[in-house]
Parts: C-alpha cells; structure tokens; sequence
C-alpha cells in the first residue's frame, strides 16, 4: 500500500478484526519461544536470512546421564519458565537495563535435532550445529570479541539450553575453532572434571556429564584459568581435586560465599579468568534443591538463586562468547520454579553479555533512577 491511500476495509465476516483488531498473545499463550522472541530453525536457515547477533539455541541432550534423566526436557521447561519475559518488558532493576532494547539482534533457534539412540551421533550434532551458527554474519560488530577471534571476525554469541552437562564437550570445539583455548567459569555442585569411570570400555563411552571437563582437557579446548563456583559434591578424596587443578580449574565452594562474601567471589573469578575469551556454564544444581528441585544430581547445601544472580552481575564486562544453562529436568519441578529460575538466569546472561561493566548497586546509580 502507497503512501495517502487508504486502509481497505474489512470485511464484515471478519467480526474480530473489526471489534478487537490484532491477534496479540498474552504472556501465557502463543507459540512458545524464548521470552517470545523472534523463533526460527537457523539451521534450515542456509540463506542467513534472520540474522543474529545473540542466538537462544535448545540441545535435548540427556542420554549420558549417571543418575535421574529428563534433562531432555529442559529447553522446553526454560522456554515455559520465561513467559512472563518479553520484548517490550524486559528492564531489571538490578541491572538497570532492558537486554532486549540495546540493538542487539536477539532470536530463538530452536533446538538442535540430537538423536538420542546415539550418543556419538548426538555429540556430533551438537558440534556441527554449533559450529554452523558460530559461522553465521552478525549484525552488529563486536570489536573487543572482534580482537579475539582467530580469524579476526566478529561472530554471533550462544546461550544454550540443556540438556545435560555433555552437551558443553561438542560446544567447546565448536568454540576452540574460533577462538583457540577459552577459560571456563563453571557454576556447579559437582567437577565434572572426573577421569573415565570404571566400565566405559568404548569410546563413546567415556562421554558423560560428569567426564566432559576431563575430555575437554585432554583435546586442549580450554586454558590453564578456569573455575569452579558453588562446588559442594560428594568426592573419591584429595586426589579429585589434585587432578581438578592439573586441568587448569581453581575451585570456590559453596561454603565460601560464607566467608568470603559475594564481591570476593566476584574477584577471584575476574582475576582468574582475566582477559581471555570465556564460556560460562551453569548446571542449575548450583542452587539449592529447595529452590531449583528439577535437576538429576541435586546435593543439599547449595546457592540460593539470589545469590548466584548477584555474582552473575559481577561478571558483566568480561569476554564472553557463550553461556548455558544445563541439567534443568523438569518432571522433577514444582510449580515450575526451577525453569523459572532458569529462564531468570538466561535473562541475566543477555544483560552481562552486553554490559561493559557490572551494574552500579542501587543506592550508587543516579537519582533519576529512583523509584518513588
């Protein structure tokens, strides 16, 4: 239609148009995607016509799982849990911003289409989907990942939905391809960085989620800067943790955040990973059961979900190029409140991804910032 035409007229049979006008969805209804963002299979998108600079992308993964299953689920249970987030109504008061209102291209992919009678097959699919999205243009430049990249290209930025733990293993040599060794800050009640378990006797075999830190280290994918926050697990001894720091992990427990406090926990983790490119992953069994119950391996003890929100802003400004949330199994779930803590979670990684420094405390920011 032509500019000073008019607008053709409904048609008399078209009684909703005419009385209510658009079709909206409320925050509870519609198709379901993250935040109700843009939705699109990027995988099928071979002509790059939705273009991303931060892409949600779903890996059902659960099947090398050594305790409760139905991680599968967890990309679907984040989604749900992030209904009430949207567009259009996205500020955080702790973070002073809207993640949705700075530029940034920020669309669902959908999930990755894993096989689960093959895990081999799977963890291929994952690092071949992966790597397809890593590839994709961007829309906007980032210079300071820019700088980063081996190839001295600027390329889009992943927030995956798990899916159990493995799923990070095909991840980091998608990533490795494109920025070398990243350090990894690990939100998590357990290692995962055990050497093979006893009876995995094939290759694929020694694939799990408690294992994929270890394999990642043998291939090189990470630095010697990594760590652990939250770790509160059962052990075999001394010697898990001997062979944790030949892998290049330091480790914060949870019991630290009693005696060092948050903004210590903050530092060391800053300090640790420095400037180097970085992958955040955050096993929701980091919170306590009693407030993320929906998980395969919960250990009591753990983070409240405040608390890990409020170390996770402290991380603002870093180089990330990645981030997930893992383990979510939501048959497990009351009143959905560990996908809501989930989602809540992913909410903050789009603010920290796009902050250049952490947010100011409340009672520092400007006066204009005040509620009555």
């Amino acid at each position: 239609m032509q500019d000073g035409e008019l607008t053709p007229e409904i048609d008399e049979n078209e009684k909703w148009a005419k009385k209510y006008g658009k079709q909206i969805d409320q925050t509870f209804s519609g198709p379901l995607s993250f935040s109700h963002l843009h939705y699109t299979r990027c995988l099928d998108d071979v002509n790059h016509s939705s273009l991303f600079d931060i892409a949600i992308l779903g890996m059902p993964f659960d099947t090398a799982v050594t305790y409760r299953p139905g991680a599968r689920f967890g990309p679907y249970a984040i989604r749900s849990g992030s209904r009430r987030q949207r567009e259009l109504r996205g500020y955080s008061l702790s973070w002073d911003m809207d993640p949705f209102a700075l530029g940034t291209r920020i669309i669902d992919c959908g999930d990755v289409p894993v096989n689960p009678f093959d895990n081999a097959l799977a963890v291929d699919q994952m690092e071949i989907a992966y790597s397809t999205l890593l590839a994709r243009p961007v829309v906007n430049e980032t210079s300071s990942l820019q700088a980063l990249s081996l190839d001295g290209k600027a390329h889009p930025r992943i927030i995956s939905l798990g899916g159990d733990h493995t799923i990070v293993l095909p991840i980091l040599r998608a990533l490795h391809k494109v920025y070398g060794p990243v350090s990894v800050i690990h939100f998590d009640a357990h290692l995962d960085t055990w050497a093979i378990y006893p009876g995995a006797t094939t290759e694929q075999s020694r694939v799990t989620h408690g294992t994929f830190f270890f394999l990642a280290a043998e291939e090189k994918l990470m630095t010697n800067t990594s760590i652990h926050a939250g770790i509160r697990c059962k052990m075999n001894g001394p010697a898990d943790i001997d062979n944790d720091n030949a892998i290049g992990f330091q480790l914060i427990s949870t019991d630290d955040i009693d005696d060092l406090g948050i903004p210590e926990i903050v530092r060391r983790i800053r300090k640790r990973v420095g400037d180097s490119p970085v992958y955040l992953s955050l096993d929701i069994d980091v919170v306590d059961p009693g407030l993320a119950p929906a998980t395969g391996t919960p250990e009591a003890g753990g983070w409240t979900t405040r608390e890990v929100k409020r170390i996770i802003r402290g991380l603002a400004g870093l180089n990330f190029v990645g981030a997930d949330v893992v383990e979510v199994a939501p048959s497990y779930d009351h009143a959905e409140i560990t996908g809501i803590a989930a989602a809540d979670i992913v909410h903050d990684f789009l603010s920290m991804m796009q902050l250049e420094r952490p947010p100011l405390p409340k009672n520092k920011r400007s006066p204009t910032h005040d509620e009555l």
